[in-house]
């Protein structure tokens, strides 16, 4: 039987305090739903992850009719405002009277009885659907995207200076939509992949600039893995593996693999793949899907801090390394609320220290394959530029394995959703002088 209204909303509430207090967004989901039918957790995550994504437009409008502003709230009584003004505007198969009175229910739920009023006066008065007053785009392209966009004022004014108002437009509305179901065959051709679904009965169309991807519009992700030998997977992901365009056979280092798939993707040519993260629960992961692709005979599996990998050189190393995640802000709403210019400078430090340990695996004439999920050159082309610098000999090496519409002027990897309609990514070929 499907859980009440109240246990549901209980849950999404108590979702986001747990991002409040530092968890990830999956995680802190997947807790919070624990033992909920997939019915009632698929309506939760919907309403959870549609309010981190409008967050800033939520706020502005809780901001429009608290009497001292949003800031001066409870948290908790905030997030129950949220939740609600979420569900009145966004989720039409909830009655306008049920999102009020169950929010109200909601906050005395959580114990700030005291705030109930407040809560069924503000959403009472969004009920009626007022005209709420955004900044101009044309006067204040900032002002709208943090608002109206969702997303906060540090990173809409970098977009902004680097691509222009409208381009850094296009980037916020592509983080705005829901992401798409897409899979990368592993093991079978893409063509075979296609079929396999069809006689499942699931439809899915090939990806022009990502030849490994197919996209699927509507299915359950457990009938596509049932029907295919495959890993869910964006393109962008998918194009790194492709762009690194390993040797046939050869032997490669994933050293920040997890949860693994382009470890998955890279043994499909690769002679042997050593996956290795410092995160044991996230390399079960890897375990769980080599092993249901019956690929433990090609990926071997190692906790490892790859600031100080306990490895011998290799043919190709995949440094996929830890980063702001702007390029993926559909997928994951909660960054970019979370991320800050202090951790952005933090990571460039960590991504150096990570780049120097790595080029320490590659073998004479090898392989370092540089890559983020993030959009900014501080992490992404400068960290490369620097790299290069400091190392005579090593050379950025181009490749003709991915279309040309997914590589910037020097020839590295740049998937840009504003640009490609899928997350973003950067990768960079670095060759190791014999």
């Amino acid at each position: 039987m499907a859980a009440q209204p109240t246990v549901t909303r209980q849950a999404a509430l108590e979702a986001l305090a747990r991002v409040r207090e530092g968890e990830l967004g999956d995680r802190a989901l997947d807790a919070a739903t624990e033992g909920l039918d997939p019915r009632d957790r698929a309506w939760t995550q919907e309403l959870v992850y549609g309010t981190f994504r409008l967050q800033g437009r939520l706020d502005h409008i809780v901001d429009t009719f608290a009497r001292d502003g949003a800031a001066s709230l409870d948290p908790t009584v905030l997030d129950v405002l949220r939740l609600g003004a979420y569900q009145l505007l966004e989720m039409g198969s909830v009655p306008a009277y049920a999102a009020v009175s169950e929010s109200v229910e909601l906050v005395r739920m959580a114990g700030v009885p005291r705030a109930s009023g407040l809560v069924n006066g503000i959403l009472q008065n969004l009920r009626r659907r007022p005209e709420i007053v955004y900044a101009s785009f044309d006067e204040d392209a900032a002002g709208f995207l943090c608002t109206w966009g969702s997303h906060p004022r540090w990173l809409v004014e970098r977009w902004i200076e680097r691509w222009g108002p409208e381009q850094a437009r296009v980037l916020v509305e592509a983080n705005n939509r829901r992401p798409e179901l897409y899979i990368r065959p592993l093991g079978v051709s893409t063509d075979e992949a296609r079929a396999r679904l069809r006689a499942a009965e699931i439809e899915s169309t090939p990806v022009d600039f990502a030849p490994d991807s197919l996209h699927v519009p509507v299915a359950p992700v457990a009938e596509v893995l049932t029907a295919v030998p495959a890993v869910v997977q964006d393109p962008a992901a998918a194009l790194v593996v492709r762009y690194a365009d390993v040797a046939e056979g050869a032997t490669v280092l994933d050293v920040c693999a997890a949860p693994g798939g382009k470890a998955l993707g890279l043994a499909e040519r690769a002679g042997r793949v050593v996956a290795a993260d410092l995160s044991r629960r996230r390399m079960r992961r890897v375990t769980q899907n080599s092993a249901r692709l019956g690929w433990d005979d090609r990926i071997g599996v190692v906790v490892a801090d790859a600031r100080r990998p306990p490895f011998r050189a290799a043919d190709a190393v995949l440094l996929d390394a830890p980063c702001t995640g702007t390029g993926t802000l559909r997928r994951h709403p909660d960054g970019r609320w979370r991320v800050t210019p202090e951790d952005l400078e933090a990571l460039v430090r960590l991504q150096d220290e990570l780049l120097a340990a790595s080029a320490e695996l590659v073998r004479p004439g090898g392989l370092l394959v540089y890559s983020t999920c993030s959009l900014e050159r501080e992490e992404n082309e400068v960290r490369v530029e620097q790299f290069l610098g400091a190392r005579p000999g090593w050379a950025l090496e181009a490749t003709n394995a991915v279309d040309g519409s997914v590589l910037d002027e020097a020839g590295r990897l740049c998937v840009l959703p504003q640009r490609h309609g899928v997350d973003g990514a950067f990768a960079a070929r670095l060759r190791r002088p014999a």
